[in-house]
């Protein structure tokens, strides 16, 4: 395995350790369901970040949330922001990981459906 491979996996090792490890905490304001163990969904292309979510069978719709938030945030500067995929709405925004941060979509009409990406 070359040099590039080896460090993205190790960095994909990181971020899971790190997601698993720090709880994660809702916006203000949104109900969430207990936490549960996040699912990998694969990379964001345009960023390469991680995507997470909530359980595995939101997989298409988190890479889909990771992709519209990616293209928003270049312009946001770090403000929060909201995107819609599928006609549902998602508020996202950098969160403080301990001790990286992260970004995280929760969706607006279901706090316990969410999004995280991590490097």
């Amino acid at each position: 395995m070359d040099s590039t491979r080896m460090r993205t996996a190790a960095g994909l090792l990181g971020a899971v350790a790190l997601c698993l490890a720090a709880p994660a905490q809702a916006f203000e304001g949104t109900h969430r369901a207990p936490d549960r163990k996040p699912v990998l969904c694969g990379t964001d292309p345009a960023s390469g970040l991680a995507v997470w979510a909530a359980d595995k069978g939101s997989c298409t719709t988190a890479v889909q949330v990771g992709a519209a938030y990616t293209k928003a945030a270049r312009d946001s500067a770090r403000a929060p922001v909201e995107v819609r995929v599928a006609g549902a709405a998602w508020k996202c925004r950098e969160r403080q990981g301990d001790p990286n941060p992260y970004l995280e979509c929760v969706s607006t009409s279901d706090g316990g459906r969410w999004v995280r990406l991590s490097s």
